[in-house]
């Protein structure tokens, strides 16, 4: 009976040591859902940090927002700060973003474990401008965006709503790309009137210097959505 005790006895210790207690390891937290909150389709100077944070929430299947997940950030060309994190209490993670060395499009992709294996990611795009975009966007700024931006702010009184037919914003894509740049050029130089568009667009050809108003033609073309794709043009390499 002393023998049969101790071999007993052995066998537990040895079945504790071989399988120890895992209530010291932190659970593992995977993600049915992951979505943007805010902070895409920026646009900025190249090389610039983006005016405002990046944020994505990760969900459960049932929709609840998930604690404690890990969240990556990533795309060519970009930095991140923090590059990656787990989620907070609302289910969200904040990136701070800044732009790479290149004028164009540039793709965010936030990817975290998934339920049922491997990843899932959410993809959201910036937008860097080069120096005659940036200069297009000066004269945007200053001559274009009351009347072609229907928000208005503190600094500035929208007059969108006051116009009929509503003017495009620039970032309406899908008319925009319809027009050549020498459509753009045209209606810019000579107003609406001069080319069977709204009278209400005025021509600025003795505004702004040639230069200027191929500089605001490059900003209309960069920060069009959907994209604008010159014919033949390659994608986008970010």
């Amino acid at each position: 009976m002393k023998r049969r005790h101790f071999y007993g006895l052995t066998l537990l210790l040895l079945s504790g040591c071989s399988n120890p207690a895992p209530a010291n390891r932190p659970p593992a937290h995977y993600a049915a859902q992951i979505v943007e909150v805010s902070g895409g389709k920026q646009i900025g100077g190249v090389g610039s940090q983006l005016s405002d944070p990046l944020v994505v929430q990760v969900n459960g299947a049932d929709g609840s927002a998930l604690t404690g997940v890990m969240v990556s950030f990533g795309g060519e060309g970009l930095k991140f700060n923090p590059a990656q994190a787990l989620s907070d209490s609302s289910g969200q993670v904040t990136t701070v973003v800044r732009l790479g060395s290149a004028p164009g499009d540039y793709k965010v992709v936030a990817e975290t474990p998934h339920t049922g294996g491997g990843t899932i990611a959410v993809s959201l795009r910036e937008t860097a401008l080069g120096f005659e975009q940036k200069l297009g966007k000066e004269m945007n700024d200053k001559y274009c965006v009351r009347c072609h931006d229907p928000e208005s702010t503190t600094e500035r009184v929208s007059n969108f709503d006051n116009l009929s037919p509503k003017p495009h914003a620039f970032t309406e894509g899908a008319a925009l790309n319809l027009f050549q740049d020498s459509d753009l050029t045209n209606i810019i130089n000579r107003g609406g009137a001069a080319v069977g568009k709204s009278a209400q667009m005025p021509a600025w050809g003795t505004t702004l210097k040639p230069g200027e108003i191929k500089a605001l033609v490059a900003y209309i073309r960069a920060v069009a959505d959907p994209p604008f794709r010159s014919p033949g043009a390659k994608d986008d390499k970010h």
